[in-house]
């Protein structure tokens, strides 16, 4: 093939790409004459890039346009469910699947115990398990993108290897004891950083956000401009091991004082030996020693938050499955984070996720979604 001839092939699939972005992101269906005229592209160009489309089974009709006088315009959108991704989260006692087709719809779900202790067993459980979710769901393998695997763990890719995931007690472990029975592709990230992703793959104006995630564990993630700032050793937003309180409590980690031991929801639940939703119900009864430790959980979870604040001066996202009880006290943690910041009189730059469950499941499958409308 000539140069000039591989330009025009790229031209045309760029401009197929963003035929196909625009409708992707969409909030509703397009004609035709919108397509063209928001894209400054001409009706030949636009009626033969969707004949592509139509016959690879990339979008549908979506109904007609109302008359204005003539004929009636027909509308088109993506066909979200010709293709499908699956993410899954592994933490120290689960195992989380979610499907989700183009639209980030869920189409399905399924948790299942699991020990972790059996370090060597992980990988060979995830692939049976994942085949076994598949079937249940009887979920087409052939529209299957990939496989995205987040993990609370700082992983080196290059060495392939977990450096070290405090919360599953593993260290200088291969990927390939997760990985190497999967029989289709995958990808594996941290978790908080696909919570992170999630979250702005939905408000993709925003350029610059920390996202901290709150969950049985303490996580983070930088992203600017929806990439994630890794760090020279890959550990940036590592912010659940920042110590807030030196000689304070004991960490998982080994250490004292993290923001982890004082913040995550396993302090609630394992420390009290109750539920999650059994603490809420015992605090809105105001129980004496419940409003104790929220009391104390919320003045370190803000300490933490201006720390992250006055070193990145960005927004901070408060994700992770704890925040869904967050809501009532959000003013309370903005007030006493205003309090602690120099520069700041108010704290609105504290914000509640979209995604207070599966934030990581939904993160990681992303990848393959993304992977997909890019090579379209």
């Amino acid at each position: 093939m000539t140069e000039l001839a591989e330009t025009i092939t790229e031209r045309r699939r760029q401009t197929r790409k963003s035929i196909y972005k625009y409708l992707f992101c969409a909030e509703t269906s397009r004609s035709k004459q919108e397509i063209a005229s928001d894209l400054s592209l001409s009706m030949p160009t636009v009626h033969q890039n969707l004949s592509e489309l139509f016959q690879a089974g990339f979008i549908r009709r979506d109904g007609m346009q109302q008359s204005t006088g003539g004929r009636r315009a027909m509308r088109l959108t993506i066909a979200e469910n010709v293709r499908f991704a699956v993410g899954v989260s592994i933490t120290e006692d689960r195992l989380r699947f979610l499907a989700v087709n183009l639209r980030m719809q869920e189409i399905a779900y399924k948790n299942v115990k699991l020990d972790v202790s059996e370090v060597n067993a992980i990988g060979l459980r995830l692939s049976e398990e994942l085949e076994t979710f598949l079937n249940e769901n009887g979920l087409n393998r052939t529209k299957l993108l990939g496989v995205g695997i987040a993990i609370p763990a700082v992983i080196n890719v290059e060495l392939g290897k977990i450096a070290l995931a405090p919360t599953l007690h593993l260290k200088d472990i291969s990927l390939s004891e997760i990985t190497k029975y999967l029989n289709y592709p995958f990808y594996v990230s941290n978790d908080a950083t696909s919570g992170g992703y999630a979250e702005w793959y939905t408000q993709p104006e925003q350029n610059r956000m920390a996202y901290l995630s709150l969950e049985g564990g303490v996580g983070g993630a930088v992203l600017l401009n929806g990439a994630p700032y890794e760090g020279d050793n890959r550990r940036s937003g590592e912010f659940g091991h920042m110590c807030i309180e030196p000689n304070g409590l004991i960490c998982k980690c080994g250490k004292r004082g993290c923001l982890e031991a004082y913040c995550s929801a396993s302090r609630i639940s394992d420390d009290l030996g109750i539920t999650l939703e059994e603490f809420f119900e015992g605090l809105e009864l105001q129980n004496p020693s419940y409003r104790a430790l929220w009391h104390d959980l919320l003045l370190h979870l803000s300490i933490g938050i201006n720390n992250i604040r006055m070193a990145l001066d960005c927004d901070v996202i408060l994700g992770g499955f704890l925040t869904q009880y967050l809501e009532p006290y959000l003013s309370e943690i903005r007030r006493i984070a205003a309090e602690l910041n120099t520069f700041d009189n108010n704290a609105d730059y504290i914000k509640l996720c979209r995604y207070p469950k599966r934030a990581s499941t939904l993160g990681v499958a992303l990848y393959f979604i993304n992977e997909f409308i890019e090579n379209i």
